[in-house]
């Protein structure tokens, strides 16, 4: 039986029957894992996409530690990954129901909230990353400042740089639903 570190070695070099060997070794596995954190369905998806995403990035991965430990960390992180888009989802639907019982809207485009909310989800993972996630502490998860510049080791200036210059970047790629996301923002 290989070692998990030569299975990988092998899954690189392009071996379908070592990533078979993979796949039938930990699907189960991490699919109960992730059903841990998302509901079964997603859970499996999740776990598909990063069998999908080991093979066909096979030549670039690292792994540092063990073949195991990679593939639970990795579903961890894709499964927080879908908590969080969720959840963010969730906020714009709510804030767009909120808005749209208050105002009579003629314009059909604020209607179409999952649109509106994937573009806002987008958008914001296009920022870099340092900007995304100072954004992502400030509006979704509510920190302050000093709070955010503190877990990020940074000063509250640069926090305060980082959030404007990220509206500025949203403003301009989302500039037709800027009446809306000024209700958001």
């Amino acid at each position: 039986m290989m070692s998990e570190m030569e299975l990988f070695e092998s899954i690189r070099e392009g071996d379908l029957a070592a990533y078979e060997t993979m796949f039938l070794r930990y699907y189960s596995p991490l699919c109960e894992y992730a059903s841990r954190f998302v509901a079964g369905y997603d859970a499996e998806e999740l776990v598909q996409d990063l069998m999908t995403h080991i093979w066909e990035a096979r030549e670039q991965l690292v792994i540092a530690t063990s073949l195991k430990s990679y593939l639970f960390i990795a579903v961890k992180h894709r499964a927080l990954n879908a908590i969080r888009k969720q959840r963010y989802r969730e906020r714009v639907h709510s804030r767009l129901h909120q808005y749209l019982a208050e105002q009579q809207l003629d314009d059909p485009d604020f209607y179409l909230a999952n649109e509106l909310g994937d573009k806002i989800h987008d958008a914001i993972q296009d920022l870099p990353e340092s900007y995304r996630i100072t954004f992502e502490m400030s509006r979704l998860e509510g920190m302050t400042n000093a709070q955010i510049a503190d877990a990020l080791h940074v000063s509250v200036k640069t926090v305060e740089y980082r959030i404007t210059r990220s509206l500025k970047r949203l403003r301009a790629q989302l500039k037709d639903y800027v009446t809306l996301l000024a209700v958001l923002f």
